[in-house]
């Protein structure tokens, strides 16, 4: 592939999952204006973030990441968004506290509008209509208005990204995340969940941490660390035009970064190399995902590396394998090894949920069980191969939803419409989420012990 890169290089290319949007001057008036807004996220973040996964590559670390399937312009609200956080707060420090060792946080937020869809039509009855493709598109109402694409939308997504990454930076640093907090993150609806007693037993053992650390000088007031926290936010990378008009060159550097968002990835529909997303992803600094579903072979693995991260660049490539819990044990150690055998830097990261969508009583479902079977499998594999498991990437939200079938308060095929509230897929809630964690922690923590690093005390009484 050429090394001749621009922000427009992806026009020459082949493209799968463009919307076609009835007026092309229309929209390329909306993409010029973006190009004359400031940045969402800066250039010097998506450095740091990078440097952070650098170190989960190498196994000091683990990446969460984790959030909407898609966001809604009708649902942007701010108890939304400070519950999501809550949540995910909880499972950083499940995490943090099994493993002892630092979890990097990444938010699908901020950005996640967009979708891809396994066909560009929909039909209802006799009425045949375009797909809906997420709010940055159109619109979920199944109406010949609401489903033609829109490019004013373009810019209501930027503006509720921008309102969205405000407010998710006064919590970060504002001190809602300081740790003498962490008993107050429970949500109303999990504290009496089974759930509850474990992250109980870890806030107190916290608590307890803290406590001493003020009698030995140390406490929130003199140590950023415990105040604050770093929050990133990622999305798919589908609207080019979008991504376009927000790359912008850093002035320290002289490189082009996404702006749109500090991590963006490409998906496993758009993951061609001669195509259009690999064109875009592959110019530009910010760390890339990449996901790997059950058709990605291992030599095509390795080409889009290449392409991708040809300077081997520790953090710059997060692969994202999304198999189904079936597939994993047959697939993932072939990926795995070619990867080693040649010796590229790259964090390996588990997406449980799209291998694994089945529909009950008419609705798209995931069955918990087999998210749960897919991220031990994925552990599993990393542990025969001698690997690090680096990472979790996952559709949650802090709302008490019906979505996914199971868990500990399982939630059943007969339940799924009672708080079914999902634009496209569905989403852990905050219960089956931190359940999640305490599984992944449970392999963190057995990871750490065999490599010979002291660990706490399991909180699993």
């Amino acid at each position: 592939m050429s090394d001749n890169w621009s922000p427009t290089s992806w026009r020459s290319k082949p493209i799968n999952q463009v919307p076609e949007y009835p007026d092309d001057s229309a929209l390329a008036a909306v993409e010029d204006r973006l190009s004359t807004y400031p940045p969402l996220v800066f250039a010097g973040e998506a450095r740091r973030l990078q440097a952070e996964l650098a170190g989960v590559a190498a196994g000091n670390g683990f990446l969460l990441q984790g959030g909407d399937c898609a966001e809604s312009f009708a649902e942007h609200h701010p108890d939304a968004i400070r519950d999501f956080f809550r949540v995910f707060l909880q499972m950083a420090v499940v995490l943090t506290y099994a493993a002892a060792s630092p979890v990097t946080k990444v938010g699908r937020i901020a950005g996640q509008f967009a979708k891809p869809r396994s066909s560009p039509m929909e039909k209802q009855g006799d009425i045949e209509l375009p797909s809906y493709r997420g709010d940055i598109v159109n619109d979920i109402a199944f109406t010949p208005e609401g489903r033609t694409p829109d490019p004013q939308r373009l810019e209501m997504a930027y503006r509720q990204s921008a309102a969205t990454l405000n407010l998710l930076r006064a919590f970060a640093q504002g001190g809602f995340a300081n740790l003498d907090n962490v008993h107050q993150w429970m949500l109303s609806f999990v504290s009496d969940s089974p759930q509850s007693h474990r992250y109980q037993v870890i806030a107190d053992r916290i608590s307890e941490s803290l406590s001493f650390m003020r009698a030995c000088g140390i406490e929130a007031s003199n140590t950023p660390q415990l105040r604050s926290t770093d929050l990133y936010t990622s999305h798919e990378a589908l609207l080019l035009g979008y991504e376009q008009a927000l790359t912008r060159i850093d002035s320290t550097t002289g490189d082009w970064y996404a702006t749109s968002g500090h991590m963006i990835w490409i998906g496993d529909r758009t993951r061609q190399i001669d195509h259009a997303h690999v064109e875009f992803c592959r110019g530009v600094k910010n760390p890339i995902g990449l996901k790997c579903g059950p058709s990605m072979k291992p030599d095509d693995l390795l080409s889009l590396i290449d392409v991708l991260n040809p300077s081997n660049d520790p953090g710059r490539l997060t692969l994202v394998v999304r198999q189904g819990a079936d597939k994993v044990m047959d697939n993932l150690p072939g990926l795995i090894r070619a990867v080693q055998r040649e010796g590229r830097s790259v964090v390996w990261s588990c997406d449980p949920m799209h291998g694994n969508t089945v529909s009950m009583n008419g609705y798209k479902t995931r069955p918990f069980e087999r998210v749960l079977k897919e991220v031990e499998t994925f552990f599993a594999v990393h542990r025969a191969e001698g690997t690090h498991a680096g990472g979790i990437h996952i559709e949650m939200t802090g709302k008490n939803v019906t979505e996914c079938t199971g868990g500990a308060r399982a939630v059943t095929a007969e339940t799924l419409s009672d708080r079914y509230h999902t634009h496209c897929d569905p989403r852990l809630n905050a219960e089956q989420a931190i359940e999640l964690a305490f599984l992944i922690a449970e392999n963190l923590r057995k990871e750490r012990m065999e490599q010979g690093y002291r660990v706490p005390v399991a909180a699993a009484e």
